[in-house]
């Protein structure tokens, strides 16, 4: 029993912009990613309530917007792409509630300013970098592609970011003895999540501008 995949042959070439997910492989390979961010919101929220460290919740929260986001991408793999693009605005609009929150949540630490647990801010920020990288590497061949699945790759890669600077946090805690860096790196992640947010919902947006 032989499946008909003529229809959408144009999408097996790696190299193809348009590859829209619809393919075993990269969808086994997106449960993986999924599970490995799961895990480390879980850990990292721990760690960040224990360490309490502003920059761990920042990034625990990254996790989490990333499981939500890369199990919506899966989600919609292959539906309609007014589908895809609202799947695209809802994610944009999370990312802008999540930034808000690191914002509003760095502020009230600035009044309560207790000074967060450096080793333990390094040691998952470390943890978080590898689990990053794992994913980059699951996905590095499939980062070419509609917007759904490039959003996937996207996220991906500015984790990596948002975890070397949660890292370089840590030692600027253990250096200066006080809370600063970590809360300037809550505050720079929070930009960086309302940068992403405002970009993907320009593209739903224009995404959804080319629908008859």
């Amino acid at each position: 029993m032989s499946h008909d995949h003529s229809h959408h042959t144009h999408g097996c070439c790696q190299h193809n912009p348009n590859f829209d997910g619809m393919s075993d492989d990269y969808k086994r390979r997106l449960w993986l990613v999924i599970a490995i961010n799961a895990l480390m919101f879980v850990v990292e929220l721990a760690a960040g309530t224990i360490a309490g460290s502003q920059a761990l919740m920042a990034d625990a929260l990254d996790f989490l917007a990333d499981t939500l986001t890369y199990g919506l991408s899966l989600y919609v793999i292959g539906m309609a792409i007014h589908i895809r693009s609202a799947a695209a605005l809802a994610k944009g609009i999370s990312l802008t509630l999540m930034a808000l929150w690191v914002f509003g949540s760095t502020i009230y630490q600035v009044f309560v300013l207790h000074v967060p647990s450096a080793p333990v801010m390094a040691g998952v920020g470390i943890a978080a970098l590898v689990a990053n990288a794992l994913s980059v590497l699951l996905l590095v061949q499939y980062k070419d592609g509609d917007a759904n699945v490039r959003s996937v790759w996207l996220c991906s890669r500015n984790d990596m970011i948002g975890n070397v600077i949660v890292v370089m946090a840590a030692a600027g805690v253990w250096g200066t003895g006080t809370a600063w860096p970590d809360l300037i790196v809550a505050g720079i992640m929070a930009g960086l999540f309302l940068s992403s947010s405002v970009r993907i919902i320009t593209q739903a947006l224009a995404e959804r501008r080319t629908l008859p």
